[in-house]
């Protein structure tokens, strides 16, 4: 292990389900500061360049987690309203299982919180927890959440290291029922030791495998709550969908998110999250099945001083039989305010018919970096199977280069023949300023450098004065180049911008990804 990993997690290879080295190791990027090429907030500045967005390849292995054989808990669903979390060598997976149980008249109660696991993220096995009945049984891998039979639509799970409790360690969202005048969705925290065996923020016990009105935390409206699971400026925040009038009236679905100091009590005032576009034209009473909206909140990846997030993009139709979801790509700054790097730009498009992912994705909260990949777990669901019950769902696995979603390349439109050809003019961003603490170490994630292109990288003051002895000229590709100064940064201001320079003859080669400004350790 070099000098700039001895505090990293290890790149991982996989090679028949075993964890090995790789030759280069990485450190966990969200333990840094990131500046991605696609944020327009942290990138305010730049000329003659242009912003590329990578679309993801499924992984061939798809779906890594499927249904499981006749007569198991999630013999006819295993829907990834879930999430993947890292501990050390273990990839940790919980997700919603739905039975074959059909003389069971209680639907809800054959949706239930299920575990899996693994050691390189793609051979996931369902371990035999020993928790909880099914079929006269308790070997399966069903999760232990007191308080009866939930009916689960949607769960997400986040570690909480600083929880000083340790019986509150693991945090669950989940999306459960209630009654009113009809059946309504609601929020039902849970916490857990161990992320086995689970309980609810308060004493409740299900009724029919729903909640009573009685013990409600949010307002008695429908909301859906588990799209997302987040902790942002000293709050936790459940991330959903709801259709309801806001103080701007939307079309359809948009994403709310409702907040909470302690896990425990939930404010009833909400924010508005994401509105795509489209949805400022408001259709009308009885047409909340149509139009384009958004689906089921947005699943994120804290990314220490930002918000990655996937969000379901619904194309709506009068009839459930014409409606289809993909998938789309949201960032945040402040956890609350998402926006798309691209106009409504599709991150992952469904399944052709016939594949196992048909008709529509579901965002699960998953993203690891594995290796030279990013791995981005997803589930599927196909709408237009509403009003029955056909075998459905899975795990799959959308791959990208590491933390390569997006990047910045040099625009060449003003460089071909015509009268209206642009003058030679550099090819540069500068960021806003970032607060330093710790002296940080920066590195670098970009593509095409050599001899002939290569970014050239200056520290300046917040008011864009150069700092002396702080450029550098990087000609080496990589997802984690290291960047060397002059001198050593210890004697820089509490606030920085960086300028980036695409240089050479060759500098159209250059992809620009990302720059990591790690802590010191």
């Amino acid at each position: 292990m070099n000098q700039f990993t001895s505090i990293s997690i290890l790149s991982l290879m996989l090679m028949g389900g075993v964890l090995t080295t790789r030759a280069a190791d990485y450190f966990d990027e969200t333990t840094a500061t990131t500046v991605f090429a696609f944020d327009s907030v942290s990138i305010p500045y730049s000329q003659n360049l242009r912003l590329e967005m990578r679309q993801p390849a499924r992984h061939a292995a798809n779906p890594v987690l499927p249904r499981g054989a006749p007569g198991t808990p999630d013999a006819l669903g295993v829907q990834f309203y879930g999430s993947v979390i890292r501990e050390n060598d273990k990839l940790r997976m919980w997700y919603i299982a739905f039975d074959d149980d059909t003389e069971n008249k209680v639907a809800s109660s054959r949706w239930r919180a299920a575990y899996a696991e693994s050691t390189d993220g793609l051979n996931w096995t369902k371990p035999d927890l020993g928790l909880v009945e099914f079929h006269g049984s308790k070997h399966n891998n069903l999760l232990q959440m007191g308080g009866g039979p939930w009916g689960f639509v949607n769960i997400k799970v986040l570690k909480d290291d600083a929880d000083p409790d340790p019986s509150r360690r693991y945090k669950m969202t989940s999306h459960v029922y209630f009654r009113y005048q009809s059946r309504l969705g609601t929020l039902l925290p849970f916490v857990s030791a161990d992320g086995y065996i689970w309980k609810p923020v308060k004493e409740v016990k299900s009724v029919k495998a729903e909640l009573g009105k009685e013990d409600l935390l949010l307002p008695s409206i429908h909301f859906e709550p588990s799209g997302g699971l987040y902790q942002w400026d000293g709050m936790f925040y459940a991330c959903g969908q709801n259709a309801l009038n806001a103080t701007r009236p939307y079309q359809g679905r948009v994403t709310r998110m409702y907040r909470s100091p302690d896990f425990v009590h939930w404010l009833p005032t909400q924010s508005i999250g994401f509105v795509r576009e489209p949805q400022h034209q408001v259709l009308g009473a009885g047409r909340s099945l149509e139009g384009e909206q958004t689906h089921e909140g947005i699943s994120v990846w804290n990314r220490r001083n930002l918000l990655l997030g996937v969000v379901g993009l619904w194309h709506g139709a009068k009839d459930w039989r014409d409606i289809s979801v993909d998938l789309g790509f949201v960032i945040s700054n402040d956890g609350l305010n998402f926006r798309e790097p691209a106009h409504e730009w599709t991150f992952l498009k469904r399944g052709e018919d016939g594949a196992w992912d048909q008709g529509g994705l579901l965002q699960g909260q998953g993203f690891e970096n594995i290796g030279d990949e990013t791995f981005i777990y997803y589930g599927a669901w196909d709408p237009r199977h509403w009003n029955e019950a056909p075998p459905r769902g899975g795990v799959g696995i959308a791959t990208l280069p590491r933390d390569r979603f997006g990047d910045l390349v040099v625009e060449t439109a003003g460089k071909g023949p015509g009268n209206y050809q642009l003058p030679e003019i550099t090819s540069e961003f500068t960021t806003a300023a970032i607060p330093v603490k710790d002296t940080p170490r920066f590195f670098l994630n970009a593509d095409g450098l050599g001899s002939e292109a290569a970014l050239k990288i200056e520290l300046l003051s917040a008011n864009e004065t150069p700092l002396p002895g702080y450029s550098s000229t990087i000609r080496k590709s990589g997802f984690q180049t290291p960047v060397t100064w002059q001198k050593d940064a210890g004697d820089l201001p509490e606030r920085i911008r960086i300028r980036v320079t695409f240089e050479g003859r060759r500098n159209t080669d250059i992809r620009f990804s990302a720059l990591y400004l790690k802590p010191a350790q």
